[in-house]
């Protein structure tokens, strides 16, 4: 047996711990189960972290969006950080079923597949990164494609 130091030595890492609520709006079929949502949220995140992921229907999501995003249409994925901190992540992923389930369909994927990147996107999100500039933009797919190849789902911007 090696020791800690040693390059062939056992490398153990600790899983992230992250505390995840789930909250699915009455009505909403088919929504991704919590185990998913854990799974695509472990890949995103790079330090623990305490989140909320909500899904909703179209008009909640319009209301949301309006509101703190200042649209006035349902949108597929909003997130709201708590604070931003290096040590955690804390905040809310707002998920739209309805538009997911209608951009899957018009890009050809499942709609299992746009729910993880779209779980994923709101994950980075929550820890600082965005695509308001190009250079940005580029950093954040580059980002989610890696993330998404690893859990073994197709580049989301292909095609």
């Amino acid at each position: 047996m090696g020791n800690r130091g040693s390059p062939d030595a056992p490398r153990r890492t600790r899983p992230r711990r992250l505390a995840i609520d789930l909250q699915i709006a009455r009505g909403i079929v088919p929504a991704p189960r919590v185990d998913q949502i854990r799974r695509w949220a472990r890949a995103a995140l790079r330090r623990p972290g305490e989140i909320t992921v909500r899904i909703v229907g179209s008009a909640e999501a319009r209301q949301l969006n309006r509101r703190y995003g200042g649209h006035d249409h349902a949108t597929n994925v909003l997130s709201f950080p708590y604070a931003l901190s290096a040590r955690r992540v804390h905040g809310d992923i707002v998920l739209c079923a309805p538009v997911i389930a209608r951009e899957a369909r018009a890009q050809g994927k499942t709609a299992e597949a746009h729910f993880a990147h779209l779980t994923v996107h709101g994950l980075l999100h929550l820890q600082g990164h965005n695509h308001s500039g190009s250079r940005e933009a580029a950093r954040m797919e580059t980002l989610e494609k890696r993330i998404l190849a690893k859990l073994g789902y197709p580049d989301p911007y292909a095609g």
